[in-house]
This record gives structure tokens, sequence and C-alpha cells, in this order.
């Protein structure tokens, strides 16, 4: 008899399980992309209860369009969804038209991805800093390989010059919004 009640009570454990999958859960799982290929990683994930991660506040702006759209073109989407922690230095879309014209569309192109990937991974960093970490002198090693420093002037602070204009506290990180694109030293 002690088998069949533990057989019974997986059973109806199970069916527990199943009957308090949400609809949002169920279309998670099934979820595919508009060209019919099942979406996978964090990018099929529906969740709109929890805080947002550092791609999702992205693409909840509509000052990041041109951010979100080379996040998109480099594949990083997934990358920048996962646990992290991550900071994210998010240039705004005057500071990508402020690059020469024809650069962001260079960028975006596919035989590009591997310049536009460094590009990108030179805006974060594997930690989550919150501002009052941010000190006047401070290093920070980029994803990319590359270093970036913090500097305080006048009570602003900035990052390679660029200055940083808001952050927001995501799920995996901090997102700093910033005035310019960062480029990378040339190796």
């Amino acid at each position: 008899m002690k088998t069949i009640s533990s057989i019974s009570k997986i059973i109806a454990l199970g069916f527990f399980v199943a009957a308090c999958s949400s609809p949002d859960e169920k279309a998670a799982t099934s979820a595919t992309s508009e060209q019919g290929a099942p979406l996978s990683g964090q990018s099929a994930v529906k969740d709109d209860m929890s805080q947002k991660d550092v791609v999702k506040v992205a693409v909840g702006s509509p000052d990041h369009t041109t951010l979100v759209a080379a996040v998109q073109a480099a594949g990083l989407v997934d990358v920048l969804s996962n646990a992290g922690p991550f900071t994210v230095f998010a240039p705004v879309n005057k500071a990508f038209d402020a690059l020469p014209a024809g650069t962001v569309e260079g960028l975006l192109k596919p035989e590009a991805k591997g310049d536009l990937t460094n590009i990108l991974e030179y805006h974060v960093t594997t930690s989550a800093l919150r501002e009052d970490y941010l000190k006047d002198g401070m290093v920070l090693g980029m994803v990319n390989g590359g270093k970036a420093t913090i500097t305080i002037k006048d009570g602003k602070k900035q990052i390679n010059g660029a200055n940083i204009l808001g952050a927001v506290q995501a799920s995996n990180g901090m997102v700093y919004v910033i005035d310019a694109v960062l480029l990378p030293p040339q190796k």
C-alpha cells in the first residue's frame, strides 16, 4: 500500500503543478519569432511581473531604440538578459546620431557584427555597480577586455568623457544612461 500511496501522491502533485501553470508560462514555452522559429534563452521568457532586466529596461525606453537595434543585430539580447550581474552604459539615440554619417548603418550590417559586438561590449562590465560605488579615477574592466575610467567633475559623473545622465536599477544589474557612444581604444 505504501507504494501505491506514494505513486498517488506523485501523480496528484503532477496534476497540481500542471493545473497551476499560468497561460503566460504556457505561452512563453511555446513562443515563436515572426519567422516561425522558436525563441530560445531568456528572450523567450515572458514576465510582466518581475523587475526588468537590463535589456527590457532599454527596450522600454524611447531614447534607446538605436541601442536596442544594435544589441539585436549583434545577437547579445540573450546574453544581457541572463542573471548577470551587469552594469550597462547605455547611449541615448542622440549619442548615436552624433557619430559620423553612415557609421550606425554600417555597423548594423551583418559583415560588421564583430566590430559592433566589440563596441557594445565596451559599454558593459560584469558587476552591478551602484551609483554611490562609482568614484573619481575608478577604472572599469569592460566585457571586451578594454578599460574605461569614471571621472567626477563638479559633482557630475562621467565615463570616458560621456556624461552619466541617470541610472536605472534592473533585475540583473544597473543601467546608466549616457550621452555619448563609448569607442574602444584601438588595439
